[in-house]
């Protein structure tokens, strides 16, 4: 079992006051879980501790650690959130109450399921770390996954690679997410995860000492060239991403290039360039397999040079170059940004609620019903005047959708493939697949969508059900005059556009029934 020893070990430079929060929740957790076991039959207290060594070893700050040892202690073991409170504060209990799941009789089955999404977007919605602290959850419970009963297993595994291995990606940890795959992908479809594996293993016979060579070669090249304090290392490909890449594939090995990867880690933007330069002066690059993800960051943060060469020996081989820094954020995404190091320039204890993503933004307002939030938000979270606008409008949001719906929204809107495309003037906008000019101009602002008259991509006039492609470039011609139809509904892919449609169709058609009657009544008036 995990001691607090071990937890305050990896705690960046804690106060006093830090390591008596920690070493309380630690005793006082260790205390509640008394008697109580998981499915392999060992202490329940062996989960909270990991969990709260993970987010340690992330850098989270003490409150953080606090509230993840404390995350099961109000369900499951029977504290009360007074006692929570009254022992580690209001923003312990917040951060606590944002993870826990709903009480065990309120909602049954899918309904409990979807309240309990609702519930925890709400909260991260104030607090991101609310989230950080459920992914690190949920990867400990993925790893002792073999212990639960089979029935239930697939349910946690299917959730974990539909909802929360793409929240890891979207918040930039692609190291989380690419864990929370792998352990998942078995219970999934065990035979599918054995053929990966012999997949992945044949490939790395068949490259290991050809790919050793390059990345030697290479290295010295990068010396030549006076590129200093560099690294290289070797990646493999995870075994679900491969699998996913195997079926949009025919399953042909030959049409994989990243199964292997080579990186290359440097100190500076400038040593970026120069090292592909390098890369490419020295091997053959394959036509359109460039990718800039330096000067085009991913929405979720994501930075790299990416190309893809001819070796010889080791055949078509893609190659990764970034920096320290954006090595780090592509490891662990927003906690590499909320770590005690991260914040100590930031002023004022409203830090946390200062780091938001877009993507939450549009998820909550239209999604969540607020009256199943937890209360105990921290004092300044939603008045603080570092806090968007939209955490305000969360106030105001009241839109009752089912348990199916709002879970395949999730799915569908936010945690499905996405493409990238580009306003006029150069802003990244991040949709599903499939997406049309529909969902962009709704992406953009309701009031855009509601008066869209046209759409051009690419400088061409396009028909409102045209499909969006990687790196297209969208302009909406709007007019004052033009309003929805119920064809739109149609034309939409996501579900955040169809609802702006519906609620603009019923909108004009209850103005158009109270014009019809005021007509009325003036017809009539003017008979008498």
């Amino acid at each position: 079992m995990t001691t607090v020893k071990e937890i305050l070990a990896q705690v960046q430079t804690p106060s006093p006051e830090d390591t008596a929060l920690i070493e309380k929740a630690y005793e006082f957790a260790k205390k509640a879980h008394e008697g109580h076991t998981r499915y392999s039959g060992e202490p329940y207290f062996i989960h909270p501790a990991a969990v709260a060594k993970h987010l340690a070893e992330l850098g989270m700050d003490s409150r953080t650690i606090a509230a993840a040892l404390l995350h099961d202690a109000i369900e499951d073991a029977m504290a009360t959130p007074e006692e929570v409170e009254s022992l580690f504060g209001s923003e312990v209990l917040f951060l606590v109450e944002g993870v826990t799941k709903l009480g065990k009789h309120k909602y049954q089955g899918g309904e409990r399921h979807a309240e309990s999404l609702r519930r925890l977007l709400v909260a991260t919605s104030a607090d991101i770390r609310v989230l950080i602290i459920k992914l690190a959850d949920r990867y400990h419970n993925m790893s002792t996954l073999e212990h639960v009963p089979e029935a239930k297993r697939k349910r946690i595994a299917l959730e974990t690679l539909e909802i929360f291995a793409p929240i890891a990606d979207r918040l930039g940890m692609g190291s989380l997410k690419k864990e929370l795959e792998d352990l998942a992908f078995p219970a999934i479809d065990p035979d599918a995860y054995q053929h990966a594996i012999e997949v992945r293993k044949l490939k790395k016979k068949e490259t290991d000492v050809g790919l050793a060579r390059v990345q030697k070669e290479l290295q010295h090249a990068l010396v030549r060239k006076g590129v200093q304090d560099f690294s290289t290392s070797i990646r493999m490909k995870g075994l679900w991403s491969l699998h996913q890449k195997l079926k949009r594939k025919g399953d042909d090995i030959t049409r994989i290039h990243d199964i292997a990867a080579l990186r290359v880690v440097v100190p500076t933007i400038d040593d970026c360039y120069t090292a592909l330069g390098v890369i490419h002066a020295n091997w053959k690059p394959l036509p359109g397999e460039f990718k800039d993800y330096i000067s085009f960051p991913k929405p979720n943060g994501y930075q790299s040079l990416h190309t893809t060469v001819v070796t010889g020996e080791a055949g078509i081989v893609e190659m990764q170059v970034r920096t320290k820094d954006m090595h780090q954020r592509a490891q662990f995404g927003i906690a590499s940004h909320m770590s005690y190091k991260a914040l100590a320039k930031s002023a004022g204890k409203n830090a946390f609620q200062r780091i938001s993503f877009p993507w939450i933004r549009d998820l909550v307002p239209g999604l969540l019903n607020l009256k199943k939030a937890p209360t105990h938000a921290p004092k300044g979270a939603t008045n603080s005047p570092d806090v968007p606008q939209w955490l305000t409008e969360l106030k105001e949001a009241h839109i009752e959708v089912g348990a199916d719906e709002f879970v395949e929204g999730l799915k569908s809107d936010f945690f499905s493939h996405r493409i990238f495309v580009f306003t006029p003037i150069g802003d990244v906008i991040d949709l599903p697949t499939q997406s049309t000019p529909v969902d962009f101009a709704y992406a953009i602002h309701s009031d855009l969508g509601n008066h869209m008259q046209g759409a051009k991509v690419n400088g061409k006039l396009v028909s409102f059900d045209s499909q969006l492609g990687n790196g297209d470039i969208i302009e909406i011609l709007k007019s004052k005059s033009a309003h929805p139809t119920t064809r739109w509904i149609e034309y939409a892919r996501t579900s955040m556009a169809r609802r702006h449609i519906r609620n603009a169709l019923e909108a004009r058609e209850k103005s158009m029934r109270t014009q019809d009657a005021k007509a009325k009544k003036k017809a009539k008036k003017s008979k008498q």
